[in-house]
């Protein structure tokens, strides 16, 4: 997929930048109309990547290499499926650093986040290779005489994948592991701001043995190959991560042809804090689940509920702490806070900083953008923190995806559920608290897909993952994420033929 020293053409790739290739039928492919896009470092603000501007008549390639691909895998035991997707988790292993770094590049996230992202993916690979030969139907004991009766379970087809730039490569490994261990094929469309790891992720496949056209990878923008793959006939299913518009234009999109659809999307996830909590173990959660990677994820706890007893005391421990975050070089170990990803994204968080002063919200921390020590690029914001905030402020109801934390308190348990439930979002919820009895009803009474108590932000490919209400629909992990990529059919086998049917005419 990468080249380097290309030469300049009308719509081509761009000189002494590396260059990257669409990836079709198992190989690098220049796409039909020769155009490449850019892609800059947020860190630096530098251009340092061409990627190739995918069209619908590229995706047209893609579908059909994977179709062509479709029965040549699933010619293969399920057995042999798993065995090539743990040998793919090796290489992934092998080639963590590599693909991190990149990733580091396309979108300023710190490699301490990305490196152990990139090796979870791995596991996701390695989980549902050894998952593969284990997708088992069931005999059903339906109580009419003479017949077996039983379901199997069979691959959608060839199915569509489209990933965010936040994490790239975990993201994508969320869909395409169960996809592939199901018996699917796939076409892929990363974000057209961060394709560069998407693309170096491909080349593992050959190596490992897998099919040509197995896997494709078509870049380029949303409304272009985008929509492309969403409408385009032979795909099966669609599979998205991102934002809610997209989540919704692409639902409706693919409603007219009645494909299947995953979609996860935004959260506006409450992280609370009772007064019984362990507030050192607690004010470390609070940062780690908002600042850690920018406020960039979809599970950020953007909304901390504090106990009034402890929420003074709370949140002075939380500015301090906060107050001293290393802002830099995301490549760098000691960073803590990188830069936002995208320059229209910055413009968004800044413009939600500014909705939040304006409807009455304290700004105790940050509040606009970071020039100070290790800024470059001129796309850092400064860790912001608001008190004085109530669940009706847009800063408390709408994702921002940025480093901005807002403070909610509350007096009892009751109004914390309540106040955590007051949202169109329920992707994920924290829990602080020392009573056993509280996190199990915290765990019942919370509206979200996943309920952490005492930690936040961790997960596995074991686990079942996905959100409620507006947050999207399917979940991504676990074994019974494997009844998303498939058909079940049902099978009546008669081992006593029976003629007496009522409708049939006797002579």
């Amino acid at each position: 997929m990468k080249n380097h020293d290309t030469d300049q053409s009308a719509g081509g790739a761009i000189a002494n930048l590396e260059s990257y290739d669409l990836y079709i039928g198992g190989r690098r492919t220049k796409p039909v109309s020769g155009q490449y896009f850019s892609s800059d470092n947020p860190y630096t603000g530098e251009i340092w990547a061409s990627i190739a501007r995918g069209s619908a008549q590229d995706v047209d390639h893609a579908v059909a290499a994977a179709k062509s691909a479709l029965p040549v895998w699933n010619a293969l035991k399920p057995s042999e499926r798993g065995r090539l997707l743990v040998k793919l988790a090796d290489s992934v292993e092998a080639n963590a650093e590599r693909l991190a770094a990149s990733e580091v590049r396309d979108n300023g996230k710190l490699l301490t986040e990305m490196l152990p992202q990139v090796r979870m993916a791995a596991d996701w690979f390695r989980y549902y290779g050894g998952l593969a030969d284990k997708i088992e139907g069931t005999v059903i004991p339906t109580g009419k005489p003479n017949m077996f009766t039983f379901t199997r379970h069979e691959p959608l087809g060839v199915v569509g994948l489209i990933t965010p730039w936040n994490s790239p490569l975990l993201l994508l490994a969320h869909k395409l592991a169960t996809a592939l261990a199901a018996g699917n094929v796939a076409v892929i469309k990363p974000s057209e701001f961060t394709s560069a790891s998407t693309l170096e992720f491909a080349e593992l496949f050959a190596p490992a043995g897998f099919p040509p056209g197995v896997v494709n990878v078509v870049t380029g923008f949303g409304h272009e190959a985008g929509a492309a793959l969403v409408a385009h006939p032979a795909i099966a299913k669609v599979a998205f991560t991102g934002s809610e518009m997209g989540g919704q234009r692409i639902n409706e999109a693919a409603a007219r042809e009645f494909k299947h659809v995953a979609l996860e999307l935004g959260g506006k996830s409450p992280n609370i804090v009772f007064e019984d909590a362990d507030l050192e173990a607690a004010v470390v959660g609070a940062i780690a689940g908002i600042f850690a990677a920018s406020g960039q994820t979809c599970i950020a706890g953007s909304r901390l509920l504090l106990h009034r007893r402890i929420h003074d005391q709370f949140i002075e421990r939380l500015v301090k702490i906060a107050a001293d975050a290393r802002i830099g070089d995301p490549m760098e170990a000691a960073t803590n806070v990188g830069p936002v990803a995208t320059q229209p994204q910055f413009e968004k968080v800044l413009q939600y900083i500014e909705i939040a002063k304006t409807e009455g919200a304290r700004c105790v921390l940050g509040g606009g953008p970071y020039t100070g020590p290790g800024a470059s690029g001129g796309r850092f914001v400064a860790p912001t923190i608001f008190t004085g905030v109530n669940n009706q402020m847009r800063i408390a109801r709408e994702e921002v995806f940025g480093p901005v934390l807002a403070i909610i308190p509350f007096d009892t348990e009751e109004e914390a559920f309540q106040i955590a439930n007051d949202t169109p979002y329920g992707l994920a919820a924290g829990v602080w608290t020392s009573d056993i009895g509280r996190a199990l009803r915290a765990s019942e009474r919370l509206q979200a897909g996943t309920v952490w108590v005492n930690t936040y932000r961790i997960g596995g490919a074991s686990t079942p993952f996905g959100g409620y209400k507006r947050s999207g629909m399917g979940r991504e992990g676990g074994i019974e994420a494997i009844k998303e990529w498939v058909n079940t059919k049902t099978v009546w086998i008669c081992g006593k033929p029976d003629t007496n049917y009522p409708f049939v005419m006797r002579s």
